[in-house]
């Protein structure tokens, strides 16, 4: 708790203000040193109304395929400006439930319980979306982006964190996070707030661009096989006993006319297919990190000298990015990750979610709920081609039907010879692997002004591939962190660009 104060001695007037209670949260402060502050409610055009919180289905209206669709909390991450979306996060409902909540572009979503303050911004309309009963639209008419910034700082989650009750199983925020601070600049205040808008908008249109190199892989790939099919036509059968025998299995999900129809399309490519094995990958599992197997570690989420950086499957994005990173100390030679290395989520949620390491990483670890492929003789096109691959088969379901068990299970080691792989051309295989790496994309600091900023970003977008886009991502968050923790401490901002060096 970074702006947290415990202190020393209280008066008996302030045990008397709250109600005799000895407990002692109930006498925790935050520390903003500003003292220019105005209020979140200030920020917004009018009063919440009822209208501008979601509403409850019932989950008796929660079905497997609809137009309509109910947004829940778990779309809103503090790693994400974004809603993130998956089958968690975004159910089907019954359009007679469906209520029109007129979400549009440039929305902001806060959470009021459950991850209470989380928060985002819709990148696009969703005319089709309705909001849960724990989300508020927020109707913004100034400074909408120094608001959402300062409500992704620890500053904001920490005053809201103080406000709501924890004796609660499922704590309630209700609208109180209207009446947290929010600190202005001292010196320079238009263009202070001009410069932490203009960044905000920067990493926006990162994500979304993210977002848009992803689908685009998918669409690259869909088409190259879709328009370059064999005369031979899918024909559905029911599996044979000899089919039984040779894939070892007998749940359904490797005989459903869904995935028979989608292999096939993947088999019947008219430059054929490979197995892993073949396109000349090696693969194992990741470092045991059980004591019986490595003794006692120390975990940390801050770097120490000697600590290994730990890169774990749930850390990782559906984008092929890195989330978040743990740090562990031990004093054994363990199992790092070499440049060129795929690591791949094998089990649970996080199945078939995957980085390709681009470089030489150190003391940089995975654990063994991930699988490293390395290829032989070191082709980071191609790894990076089987990466997007695996992606798209994650994206139509597929993944999920050769792990065992189906959803939720586990795609253990010997599953993986029965994967094909298409045999793309190179400059298709190219194509595919720019969009998620492109090293060409370079962006030219000198020139960068608070007034040409996000139009050269962008320009940089648009040649960047995932890895470069998240990478210039994190530094404009880490600024934008550092940015947000000078003004609530009243320190004067200097206005540059030079963190993207």
């Amino acid at each position: 708790m970074r702006y947290t104060v415990v202190p020393k001695e209280i008066s008996s007037s302030e045990i008397m203000n709250k109600g005799f209670s000895f407990s002692s949260a109930q006498y925790k402060r935050i520390n903003i040193s500003n003292t220019n502050c105005i209020f979140v409610r200030d920020f917004l055009s009018r009063n919440l109304r009822n209208s501008d919180l979601g509403s409850e289905v019932g989950s008796v209206n929660y079905i497997d395929y609809s137009p309509k669709f109910f947004f829940r909390t778990k779309g809103l991450q503090e790693y994400s400006l974004l809603p993130d979306i998956n089958s968690e996060s975004v159910t089907p409902v019954n359009p007679k439930a469906f209520i029109n909540h007129e979400l549009k572009e440039g929305d902001v979503i806060i959470s009021k319980d459950s991850n209470i303050g989380e928060v985002i911004i819709l990148d696009i309309d969703y005319p089709d979306w309705m909001l849960s009963g724990a989300l508020y639209k927020l109707p913004i008419k100034k400074w909408k982006y120094y608001l959402l910034t300062f409500m992704k700082h620890k500053c904001f989650r920490e005053q809201l964190d103080f406000m709501v009750p924890k004796s609660a199983t499922i704590r309630h925020a209700k609208s109180m996070f209207l009446d947290c601070k929010v600190p202005l600049p001292n010196k320079n205040q238009d263009q202070v707030i001009k410069y932490v808008e203009e960044l905000t908008k920067a990493l926006i249109n990162k994500e979304k661009k993210i977002k848009s190199n992803h689908q685009q892989i998918h669409q690259i790939i869909k088409t190259e096989i879709e328009e370059n099919q064999k005369s031979k036509k899918f024909q559905y059968e029911f599996p044979s006993l000899d089919d039984l025998k040779y894939s070892e299995r007998m749940d359904t999900s490797v005989f459903t006319p869904y995935f028979k129809c989608e292999e096939f399309k993947i088999k019947n490519y008219k430059n054929e297919y490979s197995s892993i094995e073949h396109l000349d990958f090696g693969s194992s599992r990741g470092q045991n990190l059980q004591i019986s197997n490595i003794g006692e570690s120390i975990y940390s989420d801050r770097y120490h000298k000697g600590f290994y950086t730990l890169m774990l499957p749930k850390h990782l994005s559906k984008y092929g990015t890195v989330n978040e990173v743990e740090y562990l100390g031990n004093r054994r030679d363990l199992k790092i990750l070499k440049k060129g290395d795929l690591i791949f989520g094998a089990e649970g949620f996080e199945k078939g979610r995957s980085i390709v390491i681009l470089d030489e990483r150190g003391r940089t670890i995975t654990n063994i709920h991930g699988i490293t492929l390395h290829h032989k003789e070191g082709n980071i096109q191609l790894s990076i081609f089987v990466k997007c691959f695996l992606d798209y088969l994650r994206n139509i379901g597929l993944l999920d039907r050769y792990a065992v068990g189906g959803n939720g299970g586990s795609l253990a080691m010997k599953y993986w010879s029965v994967i094909p792989y298409p045999n793309f051309p190179d400059n298709k295989q190219k194509e595919t692997a720019k969009l998620y790496h492109n090293p060409q994309a370079i962006l030219d600091t000198s020139r960068l002004t608070i007034d040409n900023f996000v139009q050269l970003d962008n320009t940089f977008n648009q040649k960047a591939g995932i890895t470069e886009l998240d990478e210039t991502a994190k530094k404009i968050k880490a600024r934008l962190e550092e940015v947000i923790d000078q003004i609530v401490k009243g320190q004067s901002v200097d206005i540059d660009f030079d963190f993207l060096k």
